[in-house]
């Protein structure tokens, strides 16, 4: 089974009167897995639930693989939808469940049966067909809601928080399965979620979502390593943001001034701007570093808070520069407040925006 389409959102407008959602535009691949990523109330599912044709647009265009479905009924665009509660039918065993939409379309009992089969051996859920949904565990439940979306073969595949309501267990095996399902079936996936390392896992791009608009479209790499704005970065778990004045030196290399510190960097950019470093890109010692980082300084602990397996260790220069490192360095170097270390990063570890 292999199916998807392309998907292209014009200048999407929405004006709900509590939320708005701004000129949206995207473009997706058919076969892509698309994912919307932002914080709570920035309009990701008032977004695919527009997308889905639950609430009319009040301007712009929907076209799936070109044709405009704008002004169609959620049964005619070819959608499938899985919401984060499942919304399971509680008086229909397993299969039934799956099957309601092709029932619903007028799919005759022999080919229903069949592609009930075949879909749920792929999810590995065919023995639990006899079976009611409040007897299965959240996992099951939704894959029981994904087999039931995807059996009617939908040229795009929405998914609202799928994994929002699971043990951290079950979300991790559950994350994996849709890797693999879309590797199998290809089928064009837009995924909501506000948990930006679920984002970088799944999506062959993202778009991040904020008060009903998109800021920032990108793969993974690009939104976790270069984000465009200040929010993305801060969303995204940057950390260090600071705010100063770039000017240029040879080679595509520049030189940060911030308050009276300098920071090796690697862009083109001149003049007032905003430049991030992830936190696991910094290292820091108790000792003076031997390293072909361009950027050494010496500063003081002022915090150390341990997270279990790993540590943030902020170290005032200044500014303050938060670093992660293992719980095994924390104690190995026996970090605490007060210490004084050494912190170093590459120039290339800074990006300038």
């Amino acid at each position: 089974m292999t199916y998807g389409a392309s998907v292209s959102v014009k200048d999407l407008g929405l004006d709900l009167e509590e939320f708005k959602l701004h000129q949206v535009n995207l473009d997706v691949a058919a076969g892509e897995y698309f994912v919307i990523l932002g914080p709570t109330g920035a309009g990701k599912t008032v977004l695919l639930e527009t997308f889905a044709g639950v609430y009319r647009s009040d301007h712009g265009r929907i076209l799936i693989d070109g044709e405009d479905v704008t002004d169609l009924p959620p049964e005619r665009r070819g959608v499938g939808f899985v919401y984060q509660d499942y919304a399971l039918f509680p008086h229909l065993a397993v299969a039934e469940n799956i099957a309601f939409g092709l029932k619903l379309s007028g799919v005759d009992r022999a080919t229903r049966v069949q592609r009930v089969s075949d879909l749920s051996q792929v999810l590995g859920i065919d023995h639990l067909l006899d079976r009611q949904p409040d007897t299965l565990s959240g996992g099951e439940q939704q894959r029981v809601a994904l087999a039931r979306a995807l059996v009617v073969k939908p040229r795009v595949l929405l998914l609202d928080e799928p994994l929002g309501a699971l043990d951290p267990e079950t979300r991790q095996a559950l994350q994996l399965e849709l890797a693999r399902v879309h590797r199998e079936l290809h089928t064009t996936t837009l995924h909501v979620t506000h948990d930006f390392e679920e984002a970088v896992s799944l999506g062959d791009r993202i778009a991040v979502m904020n008060d009903g608009r998109i800021v920032q479209v990108g793969s993974p790499h690009e939104i976790f390593r270069k984000p465009a704005s200040e929010f993305v970065a801060r969303f995204v778990g940057v950390r260090n943001i600071f705010e100063g004045d770039v000017r240029a030196t040879e080679g595509g290399y520049g030189v940060l001034s911030l308050d009276g510190l300098e920071i090796a960097a690697v862009t083109h950019l001149v003049g007032q701007v905003h430049g991030s470093i992830r936190p696991e890109d910094i290292i820091i010692s108790s000792r003076p570093l031997r390293s072909s980082a361009q950027n050494s300084f010496c500063g003081s602990i002022v915090s150390v808070v341990d997270k279990g397996t790993v540590a943030h260790v902020v170290v005032r220069v200044p500014p303050d520069f938060t670093c992660i490192i293992t719980r095994r360095s924390l104690e190995e170097m026996e970090l605490r407040e007060g210490m004084e270390v050494y912190i170093s990063f590459k120039a290339s570890a800074v990006h300038v925006f």
